[in-house]
C-alpha cells in the first residue's frame, strides 16, 4: 500500500444570528470586526481560499485553495451565512470540491451535524434533524450526496452511528482515544491507550446489521498543528509528515481557525505540504478519505467507549456536568453551571416537542415527515410556499399556515440553543450561554403565542442553580432576567430601529411617500402622514421573512434635534395587540451597536461621497513650494481635507498627467508627512482603490494604463498595505493576461 495524506479540515462557527431579527449583532471581542463570523472569515477562511507559496525572492508564484485539496467540512448554519456575507468565497469552496471530486472521483467535502449539537446527550427525534437538515444543506449546495459526515466534537455513540448509516453515510472521523478494543483472528484486543494502527479505515457493526466506516486520525501530528505550532514553519510541518511510516493513510484532523486566526500565515505552510504532496514528494500522495475509502475497505472491526468525544476525557461529561475539562485560561473556575443550563434546555425542547406532537397533526398530514423535511427550507433549496404546497393540510387560511410555519421555526430556533460551544469554556456569563438562552427563550416567546401563557419564570427557576464564575455570582436566572430578554423585540423596537436607519440624515423622509426599510429579517413599509415639532405620525405594515403575512400597524415617533438620537421614541399601536413603546435607550446595547454600525457605514458612504470631487480638485489647486517654502499657506486648512487631497492623489488624472512635475511632487511629500504624523487609517481608501480597480479592470474595455498609474500612487502613499482583494481577481481573472504584468509585479506576483 502506498503512503497518503489526508489533512481535514473542520470550519464552523456556531449560530450567532440574533433570533428576533435574523442577524448578526455587533460581538465586541472580535473587534476590529464587526462579529467572530466576519473576523474568521478575513483572518482564517479567506486566507485558505488564497494560500500564498513564495519563491526565494518573496515573489508569491501560487495562490493555492487549500480547500481544493484538503478533506474538510464546513458547518451548515457558517455556510448558510456565508453564502451572503462572503459570496465569492462561497463559490470558491464549492469550486474546489467539484474540483476535487473531478480529481479523486470522491469529493473533498463531507457534511456536519447541523447545529453541531453533542449528539449522544441528543434525543432521538433531535438526532435524526440534525443529520437529515444537514444532508439536505450538503445537497443543496454540494449538488451530490455526502459520503461522510463530522459528529460535532466527534461526540460518538451507537445510536448516533446508527442514524448516520440509516442514510447513507458511510463513515466519520474520530480520535483514536475514543477507540476502545479491535478485532484480530476474531479476538479483540483492548486499544484504549491510542497504540494502534491509524493508517487503515475500521469498520463498526452496528445492531440493526449496517456498519459504518471509521477514520482516526493521527493524535500527535494534528496535536502539534492545534498547539505547538507545527504550523509556523511548511518545511517542519513536512518533515512531521514524512517521519509518518506506516503505507496507508496518514489523517490529520485540524480547525479551521488554527490557519490564520491561531497561527498567523498558517495557511502558507500548509500550502507548502500541499505542493510537497502534490508533487509526491517522498512517495507522499493527497487523497480524501471517501476517495481512500472506495479503494481500502475496511478489513478489521473496532469499538469504540461510548459515549465518547475527542476533547473530553470523561466521555460527554464536559457538555452536562462540572467534569474538569476546560477551556478559557482560568484553571481556578468551576462550572457546576454545566448542568441547571443543561436541564434548563432539556425542559425548553421538551415543552416544545410535547406542543409539536400535540397540534402539528392540526397543520401537517405528516407532520414528522414535514419537520424532516424543513432542512430544504432553511438550506434554500424550497421556497417556503413551495414546502407548505406539499406538506401542509389543504384549505388552511393565511393565518393558519402561518401557525404551521411557526411550529417548524420553533424547532429550529430550539435546536439552535444547543450548539456545543454554550458549555464548551469555563464562564456561563460568556456570549455562547448567552446565545444559547437566546434561541431557547425565542423558542418559548413562539410556544407562548400558541399556548397563550409564558413557561419562561419556570426555565428561569432551573437557572437559578446555575452560578456564574464572576464577581458577584450572577446566576443563570439573574443573567437571563437582566441580559437575555432585553434582546427580545416587539413591533415597536424594531420598527424603531427601521426608522432610525430611515432617518439617519436627520430629516425624516417626505410626507405622504411611502418607504421600503429592510431591517434584518423583516421588511417594513412605512408611510410618513403628519409631521409637526419633530413627532411624527403614520401607518406602517411589517412583513417577516418566509411569510407573506403583514402586521398593520399606526405609530407615533418623537425624534429630538440633531445630537438627541438616543432620545427617540416610537410607540406602535397593533390591530390586535394594542399599543407598544420603545425608546433608543431602552434597546439593548448590542441593537444599539448594531444601529450605531448601520448608521456610520451610511455617514461614511456620505463622507466619501461628498470629499471625492473636492479632493479631485484640490490637486490642481496645490502649489508648488517657493525657495524657504515648507508648508501651503494656510496649511492648517489643508490638514483639514487631506483624507480628501489623498483619494484626489491617487484618482487625479491630474496627478497622472502630471506625475513628475515638480508640483505632484510636492503634493506627495506633503501627504506622505501627514500620513506619518497622523498614523492615518488607510482601510476605506484602499477598499475603494481595491473596488475601483476591479471595475476597470472587468468588463470588455479594460483601463490597463490608468489602473496601472492609480495603483502605483496608492502603493506610494501605503507601500505595506494589502491588497488582497485585488490580488485574488488578478490570480483568478488575469492570470493570463500579459497587459497586467506590472500589476501583478507590483503586487509581488510572479505571473507564469
Amino acid at each position: 500500500m502506498s503512503r497518503y495524506l489526508c489533512i481535514h479540515g473542520h470550519f464552523y462557527q456556531p449560530p450567532r444570528e440574533d433570533p428576533w431579527l435574523g442577524e448578526i449583532m455587533p460581538e465586541g471581542s472580535a473587534a476590529p470586526m464587526v462579529n467572530w463570523n466576519e473576523r474568521i472569515t478575513r483572518e482564517s477562511y479567506t486566507p485558505l481560499a488564497f494560500a500564498k507559496r513564495l519563491d526565494a525572492n518573496g515573489n508569491i508564484i501560487e495562490l493555492v485553495n487549500c480547500y481544493e485539496w484538503i478533506n474538510f467540512n464546513v458547518g451548515p448554519t457558517l455556510m448558510r451565512w456565508m453564502e451572503t456575507a462572503f459570496p465569492a468565497l462561497y463559490r470558491r469552496i464549492i469550486e474546489a470540491d467539484k474540483a476535487s471530486v473531478r480529481r479523486f472521483g470522491h469529493g473533498n467535502a463531507i457534511a456536519q451535524i447541523y447545529h453541531h449539537a453533542i449528539m449522544p446527550l441528543a434525543k432521538g427525534r433531535d438526532k435524526e434533524l440534525e443529520v437529515q437538515w444537514a444532508i439536505q444543506d450538503f445537497e443543496h449546495r454540494f449538488e451530490r450526496k455526502p459520503e461522510g459526515m463530522w459528529l460535532a466534537e466527534c461526540a460518538v455513540d451507537t445510536d448516533t452511528l446508527e442514524v448516520l448509516a440509516s442514510h447513507d453515510i458511510k463513515f466519520t472521523i474520530l480520535s483514536p482515544y475514543q477507540a476502545k478494543a479491535l478485532e484480530e483472528n476474531g479476538e479483540w484486543y483492548d486499544i484504549s491507550g491510542g497504540e494502534f494502527d491509524t493508517s487503515i479505515p475500521y469498520q463498526i457493526v452496528l445492531p440493526s446489521g449496517r456498519a459504518i466506516a471509521v477514520f482516526f486520525y493521527d493524535a500527535e501530528i494534528s496535536q502539534a498543528v492545534a498547539f505547538e505550532r507545527l504550523l509556523s514553519d511548511g518545511d517542519t510541518f513536512w518533515s512531521k509528515i514524512k517521519a509518518f511510516a506506516n503505507n496507508g493513510v496518514l489523517t490529520i484532523s485540524t480547525d479551521g481557525e488554527t490557519y490564520g486566526h491561531h497561527c498567523k500565515f498558517g495557511e502558507m505552510a500548509l500550502a507548502h505540504v500541499i505542493d510537497n504532496a502534490r508533487a509526491a514528494r517522498d512517495d507522499i500522495e493527497l487523497t480524501n478519505l471517501a476517495s481512500f475509502l472506495i479503494g481500502n475497505p475496511p478489513q478489521k472491526q473496532v469499538r469504540l467507549h461510548e459515549p465518547s468525544a475527542w476533547s473530553c476525557s470523561h466521555g460527554v461529561e464536559r457538555w452536562k456536568s462540572n467534569c474538569g475539562c476546560t477551556a478559557g485560561g482560568h484553571p481556578d473556575w468551576q462550572q457546576e453551571w454545566r448542568k441547571p443550563l443543561r436541564d434548563a434546555m432539556n425542559f425548553m425542547k421538551e415543552c416544545v416537542d410535547n406542543f409539536f406532537d400535540l397540534k402539528a397533526g392540526n397543520y401537517y398530514d405528516a407532520p414528522e415527515k414535514a419537520l424532516n423535511s424543513y432542512g430544504h427550507v432553511l438550506s434554500g433549496h424550497t421556497p417556503l410556499d413551495k414546502f407548505l404546497t406539499k406538506h401542509a393540510k389543504e384549505g388552511l387560511t393565511g393565518q393558519q399556515l402561518h401557525e404551521a410555519t411557526l411550529l417548524l421555526f420553533m424547532q429550529e430556533q430550539a435546536l439552535s440553543g444547543f450548539a456545543s460551544c454554550a458549555w464548551f469554556f469555563d464562564e456561563l456569563t460568556r456570549i455562547e450561554p448567552k446565545n444559547a438562552l437566546s434561541f431557547a427563550i425565542h423558542a418559548l416567546d413562539i410556544l407562548a403565542e400558541f399556548e397563550g401563557h409564558t413557561r419562561i419564570d419556570d426555565f428561569a427557576e432551573i437557572l437559578a442553580d446555575a452560578v456564574s464564575n464572576k464577581k458577584g455570582h450572577e446566576t443563570g436566572k439573574e443573567l437571563l432576567y437582566e441580559r437575555i430578554l432585553p434582546r427580545r423585540e416587539s413591533e415597536a423596537s424594531i420598527l424603531l430601529q427601521a426608522l432610525l436607519l430611515l432617518s439617519n440624515d436627520n430629516y425624516f423622509p417626505q410626507k405622504g411617500k411611502t418607504y421600503l426599510v429592510t431591517w434584518s429579517n423583516v421588511s417594513i413599509k412605512v408611510t410618513p402622514e403628519n409631521i409637526e415639532d419633530n413627532h411624527f405620525t403614520g401607518k406602517a405594515i411589517m412583513f417577516w421573512k418566509d411569510s407573506s403575512l403583514g402586521i398593520n400597524m399606526t405609530w407615533q415617533y418623537a425624534k429630538l434635534p440633531p445630537g438627541f438620537m438616543n432620545s427617540s421614541t416610537v410607540t406602535a399601536t397593533i390591530d390586535d395587540k394594542g399599543a407598544q413603546s420603545c425608546m433608543y435607550t431602552a434597546l439593548p446595547r448590542n441593537k444599539r451597536q448594531s444601529v450605531t454600525v448601520h448608521f456610520m457605514q451610511h455617514v461614511l458612504e456620505n463622507l466619501v461621497a461628498a470629499y471625492t470631487p473636492l479632493g479631485l480638485d484640490a490637486t490642481v489647486l496645490f502649489e508648488t513650494w517657493t525657495e524657504g517654502q515648507t508648508d501651503q499657506p494656510a496649511g492648517h486648512l489643508w490638514n483639514v481635507v487631506c483624507p480628501a487631497l489623498i483619494e484626489g492623489y491617487i484618482f487625479s488624472e491630474h496627478c497622472e498627467v502630471q506625475l513628475k512635475t515638480k508640483q505632484i511632487a510636492c503634493l506627495r511629500y506633503y501627504v506622505q508627512g501627514w500620513i506619518a504624523r497622523k498614523q492615518y487609517d488607510p482601510t476605506i481608501t484602499l477598499k475603494k482603490v481595491e473596488d475601483r480597480l476591479i471595475a476597470m479592470l472587468s468588463g470588455d474595455d479594460p483601463a490597463y494604463f490608468k489602473a496601472t498609474g492609480i495603483l502605483e500612487r496608492a502603493m506610494e502613499l501605503f507601500p505595506e498595505a494589502p491588497m488582497d482583494d485585488l490580488l485574488y481577481f488578478i490570480w483568478q481573472e488575469k492570470q493570463r493576461d500579459p497587459h497586467t504584468r506590472k500589476i501583478a509585479r507590483l503586487l509581488n506576483l510572479s505571473l507564469p
